[in-house]
């Protein structure tokens, strides 16, 4: 592909991919800047490969995830986004908490999650199917699925761990 104007009003329609990516893995907003620029960068790079074997969402979330995880390995923790929908699904119903309590404690237990648990619990809040992260992560079904599950204990232990102050 090589028409300017058709990844313009692709990467136009899908931005918000590239944002919550952002807002995930930088922490400051001269941070999300830079990346959200990269990205962008990286993308264009990119452009002339796609050949539309698969959605242009899917691979945006590829190259998208690919260049903020490289650019981490130079950086520290960065800062999450989450849905707020997401929040009861991983928080306990027992939690006496305020929505932006809740939501502050899920970001400090999503940093420090390693690099891949991240991007699978945002995939996951996400709503992503398993056979889309496959395509987004390169990584088979059934490691995704471990690794799911691995990255939601791990997540649950790190929100018991902050709530009980250990």
């Amino acid at each position: 592909m090589s028409d300017p104007q058709q990844f313009l009003d692709l990467v136009e329609k899908h931005k918000g991919i590239v944002v919550r990516i952002c807002s995930v893995y930088a922490k400051r907003r001269d941070e999300r800047d830079d990346l959200f620029q990269e990205i962008i960068v990286q993308l264009w790079r990119a452009w002339p490969a796609f050949e539309g074997r698969s959605q242009f969402s899917t691979w945006m979330y590829r190259i998208s995830l690919n260049t903020a995880i490289s650019g981490l390995r130079k950086k520290t923790a960065p800062v999450v986004f989450i849905d707020h929908d997401a929040i009861p699904e991983l928080m306990d119903p027992g939690t006496d908490l305020h929505k932006e309590e809740q939501l502050s404690l899920l970001y400090q237990a999503i940093r420090e999650l390693p690099e891949i648990d991240k991007a699978l619990v945002m995939l996951y809040l996400d709503d992503h199917s398993y056979e889309e992260m496959e395509v987004i992560l390169g990584i088979n079904q059934g490691a995704l699925r471990t690794k799911m599950n691995r990255a939601k204990e791990k997540l649950k232990k790190n929100i018991e761990r902050i709530q009980h102050g250990a």
